[in-house]
């Protein structure tokens, strides 16, 4: 969190916010929880258990594309001048699953930006897990909308 870059975060976040932000949402279900971020990151990790394994249980390719549009998403939320006014939904997204977890790790995504414009938002999330190899490389795409 000490980091000497300029913030990106319009709002300032905290680590109770985000995970109380995450109350009652999928994140919540698969238990995702936040644990760092910096000027221009987050980073939240996620249990492989019952919760986020298939059948061979190893980690869900759809349990990884989660972790990555939650942490965009909020990302996303965290980089609007006005987040009563204007909000983002994900347009786009795509993983690459590198290397498989198996049950009773953990894994970390962490987001950054690649570019945050007015109306396009573009996020890069990666995934590792408890040794710091790369599960999965995913980018998500979001729309900035005007808040309903």
């Amino acid at each position: 969190m000490a980091d000497d870059k300029p913030s990106i975060w319009q709002t300032t976040p905290t680590l109770e916010g985000l995970n109380e932000m995450s109350q009652r949402t999928l994140g919540e279900t698969l238990g995702m929880q936040f644990v760092d971020f910096g000027p221009d990151y987050l980073t939240a990790e996620m249990p492989v258990d019952e919760r986020t394994v298939q059948p061979m249980r190893l980690l869900h390719g759809g349990a990884s594309v989660a972790l990555a549009e939650t942490l965009g998403s909020v990302a996303g939320v965290l980089s609007l001048k006005d987040p009563t006014k204007q909000s983002v939904v994900g347009i786009d997204i795509n993983a690459t699953h590198l290397r498989s977890v198996r049950e009773g790790g953990r894994v970390r995504g962490t987001v950054r930006p690649v570019r945050v414009g007015r109306t396009v938002q573009v996020w890069q999330i990666d995934i590792t897990d408890e040794r710091g190899r790369q599960v999965c490389s995913s980018r998500l795409t979001c729309q900035v909308v005007n808040a309903r």
